[in-house]
């Protein structure tokens, strides 16, 4: 018997994936944008979805690319999960493509005929063009090609030479089920099927295994593909998990169900294709046939499916809000209350959220902890406490759009505006926050005394600002209110001010030059905005319109 060049056919599948690859990334970057469109936007039906499915997985030659891409539009919540299992189903049928194309070319045609010079002529090319440009995608796109079939050309020699000492009775006691299972685990370590697909084309055009092994293995290889998704999956929102148990469900039952009929499956293959002359191309129509007939048997149930999956899988989503959430819409005086009170809530989150920028303690401002947090285990993190703020603010001018949809008079008109105009300045003033901390962290940990004295600077005006402001509260007298957020705003100016004075004056000190100005002016700017952003929704939210009117003459003179 001869001896089995291990190392060739591995190369060869080194170099199949890698021309695989290349022709995924080139397809991408040639017309992703494209591609993502038809999945986004011309998918809102079932066989749409199927469709397109079928049409952008034989573009890209890649049903997990595929199925990645559905994952990341179900999970940002634009397309249904009826729609994504439609596309799911299509991506298995658009996945058969590689199967014909490495079928009729790969071992139709001598291959060094033109893959050789596909590799040579565009390699050139990768050198010549610029990196990122057009040309350079499609001679990628060649490169791609070419190693391709040259990979499969290793792997095909390969197997030839072990092949004709090897004796096939050998492998007739392995049986169909061990063929599957191969299958399944080759494609689930290497996560391609097209490469388990294009080592059982090889194996069954040297004789190496019958056309019913060859089935197994391409049914194993519909199996294994599914762990790619999965992982893609795991530990993301229910949304996401419900696609990818939907495709592995997909390909499980249809290849089980395919494998019990597997003796009825091959007798119709047969009677389009002679196996025994030509059996690269009757398995390239086996894995087409059985990917469509699954599909077919798929597609009454899909509602019915869907339903299942989000009773299995619900989506444990937290009420953002604390008030908005039990408050109809429809009930304006109620719904304005609970939008201001909302707003309130979001204002105390971002005071919050400030604190823990310039690492104050938060119980020298707050008694309790505030209901973002309540039913944590332990303390949000800065950037989850930034996501919460910005979600709580996105929910709050939903629910403003739906209240201006009811009839209402003129001045509850006016007081809404001045409660979302509220709720904008304190998401911008998160933002100025989110900003400055990197800035402020490199203050801290400076070697300048300077920067460390201005870093401590920062954090006893931010503190007193806010033990000021978090005195107010909507019972107090609009008056006294009323003087202590302009008293409160002067004091922000007139630290703005000081804090400019001294900068410069140690600007000029600084003999090195090491003293960064700019980046000192930067952290100023921005915490002085993100103070009268604050001030500005403490005016909006708890002073009368005509005395929120006056505030701001007041504060122009």
């Amino acid at each position: 018997m001869s001896e089995f060049d291990y190392w060739k056919l591995l190369a060869g599948l080194g170099i199949f994936m890698f021309g695989m690859q290349l022709l995924e990334i080139s397809v991408k970057d040639l017309s992703g944008k494209a591609f993502r469109r038809i999945i986004r936007n011309y998918t809102n039906t079932r066989f749409k979805a199927i469709a397109g499915g079928t049409l952008v997985t034989a573009v890209l030659q890649s049903s997990s690319a595929v199925s990645l891409m559905v994952l990341a539009f179900v999970g940002a919540g634009v397309m249904s999960m009826e729609n994504a299992i439609g596309v799911i189903l299509g991506s298995n049928i658009g996945t058969t493509l590689t199967a014909w194309i490495v079928a009729t070319l790969g071992f139709k045609v001598k291959i060094e005929v033109f893959a050789l010079p596909f590799i040579g002529v565009a390699a050139f090319g990768l050198i010549l063009f610029k990196p990122g440009s057009r040309p350079a995608h499609l001679t990628r796109l060649l490169v791609g090609f070419g190693f391709l079939f040259l990979g499969l050309d290793y792997m095909k020699i390969s197997v030839e030479v072990f092949a004709k000492g090897f004796d096939p009775s050998h492998l007739h006691n392995l049986p169909l089920w061990g063929c599957l299972f191969i299958g399944t685990v080759m494609t689930a370590l290497m996560q391609a099927s097209a490469a388990t697909i294009a080592i059982t084309l090889a194996a069954l055009n040297s004789g190496l295994m019958t056309f019913e092994m060859g089935a197994a293995m391409v049914i194993g290889a519909n199996i294994g593909t599914t762990i790619t998704i999965l992982l893609g999956a795991a530990g993301g929102a229910p949304p996401k998990k419900r696609v990818a148990v939907a495709h592995l469900v997909f390909n499980f039952i249809t290849g089980i169900t395919t494998f019990a009929g597997l003796p009825l499956m091959v007798r119709a293959v047969k009677l389009f294709v002679d196996v025994s002359t030509n059996g690269p191309v009757g398995l390239a129509l086996f894995h087409s046939l059985f990917n469509l007939t699954g599909v077919l048997l798929f597609v009454p149930f899909v509602s019915f499916f869907t339903r299942l999956l989000v009773k299995f899988l619900p989506e444990h989503r937290k009420n953002i809000s604390v008030y908005l959430a039990n408050t109809p819409a429809e009930e304006t005086e109620a719904a304005c209350v609970a939008m201001k009170n909302e707003v309130i809530h979001m204002l105390q989150e971002c005071q919050l959220y400030a604190l823990r920028t310039l690492a104050l303690d938060e119980q020298l401002v707050f008694d309790d902890r505030l209901p973002f947090e309540k039913t944590e285990r332990k303390p949000l993190t800065g950037k989850e406490l930034f996501t919460q703020i910005g979600r709580l603010h996105s929910a709050v001018v939903a629910y403003y759009s739906r209240i201006q949809t009811q009839t209402m008079d003129e001045s509850r008109t006016r007081d809404l505006d001045q409660i979302i105009l509220a709720s904008r300045n304190i998401m911008n003033a998160a933002k100025n926050f989110e900003e400055i901390r990197p800035i402020l962290d490199e203050f801290e940990v400076s070697e300048s005394a300077f920067l460390n004295r201005q870093y401590g600077r920062f954090r006893k005006r931010l503190l007193n600002f806010l033990t000021e402001i978090c005195t107010i509260t909507p019972q107090q007298d609009p008056k006294l209110i009323h003087q202590t957020i302009l008293a409160t705003f002067k004091k922000i100016e007139a630290d703005d001010n000081l804090f400019i004075q001294e900068t410069v004056k140690a600007s000029a000190e600084d003999a090195s030059g090491d003293l960064d100005l700019s980046g000192l002016l930067l952290s100023n700017r921005l915490f002085t905005q993100a103070s009268r952003m604050l001030i500005f929704s403490v005016k909006d939210l708890f002073l009368t319109q005509k005395q929120a009117q006056a505030f701001d003459k007041e504060i122009t003179n």
